[in-house]
């Protein structure tokens, strides 16, 4: 398997994307690449952390999050929680929960969202929610974007670019390198 491009990290005070504290760039060549970027992710997110992905339909969040779950080290398959909105995978290594929502078919923000109780699950969880963006900013200033750029309308490309931004004091000063080396 070959390794997703190295990361180019820009720390706080330069002009990033976003006000981000520190951004990676990356290419995805495969699901199996996704899924090992998804395992390196949960070397940098502990119980606390809000993780937002963006993309198109077939982008690659859920196939992300799995390689995240199992980076974590928990319990469930993860599959795309789009017609329950959200699932709990229980750690099996002592580390914190994953909380996988999908929020395509809430149309509304933080409001509509609050049935799922992501403030009450935040604090000891990581919480990892596809198609976010407007809906769940409010829950903290300090969280994880992960946008997955894929050809729009070429199912036979499996090229991704993601960009990894990190927001807010949390992710300041974080090193993204475990994103870009094994």
């Amino acid at each position: 398997m070959e390794a997703p491009a190295p990361a180019a990290a820009h720390h706080a005070g330069e002009p990033t994307p976003d006000s981000a504290g520190v951004t990676a760039e990356l290419t995805v060549t495969s699901p199996e690449q996704m899924r090992e970027l998804g395992r390196r992710l949960a070397k940098l997110v502990r119980a606390g952390d809000l993780v937002m992905l963006s993309g198109e339909l077939g982008a690659g969040k859920t196939t992300l999050t799995r390689g995240l779950g199992e980076g974590l080290g928990v319990r469930g398959a993860v599959t795309s929680p789009t017609f329950v909105i959200a699932r709990v995978h229980p750690s099996l290594v002592a580390g914190p929960p994953l909380v996988h929502v999908d929020a395509y078919r809430l149309g509304g923000g933080l409001d509509e969202m609050e049935d799922l109780d992501l403030d009450v699950s935040l604090p000891e969880s990581v919480v990892v929610v596809e198609w976010g963006e407007g809906k769940v900013e409010e829950l903290t200033d300090e969280r994880l974007h992960v946008t997955i750029h894929r050809a729009v309308g070429n199912t036979v490309d499996e090229v991704r670019r993601v960009s990894v931004a990190g927001l807010g004091e949390r992710w300041a000063e974080a090193d993204l390198g475990p994103l870009a080396n094994l």
